[in-house]
């Protein structure tokens, strides 16, 4: 299934789990032996699930858009890690939690996917339905930390 994905967005998907591909404004999180989650541009989801499903039509998966479910956040700076720290149980230094490594984990009461993208800057991809309360949580312990 890796190798589908990675032809179809253009990627190359390493062997790690927890670990992130990145193409321009492509990526595919592997976030367990048998899931990954597929950013793509808006716009652009339709084309690859079609390329992708039509890939995979002979092995068994199961292929959902949830760009309707879920929207990004970004916290990035220099105490973007102990911002995180105040709602999330993982280690988050560079040598537990480095550059490209993404797992699902919790923030506060809300169930995240929480991705390194560069030494300063996480996304986390939320449901909609808890997108405030992860902002109002986060701009809390920013004002607490800051």
């Amino acid at each position: 299934m890796m190798d589908a994905t990675g032809e179809v967005l253009g990627l190359s998907i390493g062997q790690a789990a927890c670990r992130a591909a990145v193409n321009g404004d492509r990526a595919a999180l592997w976030l367990g032996p048998d899931e990954q989650l597929l950013l793509v541009p808006e716009g652009s989801a339709a084309e690859v699930a079609g390329l992708l499903g039509s890939r995979l039509r002979d092995l068994p998966h199961s292929l959902v858009d949830v760009s309707h479910r879920q929207i990004a956040l970004q916290v990035s700076g220099p105490r973007a890690v102990t911002v995180l720290s105040a709602g999330c149980p993982l280690d988050l230094d560079c040598s537990a939690f480095p550059v490209g490594m993404c797992t699902r984990t919790m923030l506060a009461k809300a169930e995240i996917v929480l991705w390194r993208t560069a030494d300063a800057i996480f996304r986390i991809e939320v449901w909609r339905s808890f997108a405030a309360y992860a902002s109002r949580f986060l701009a809390e312990a920013a004002r607490e930390i800051i």
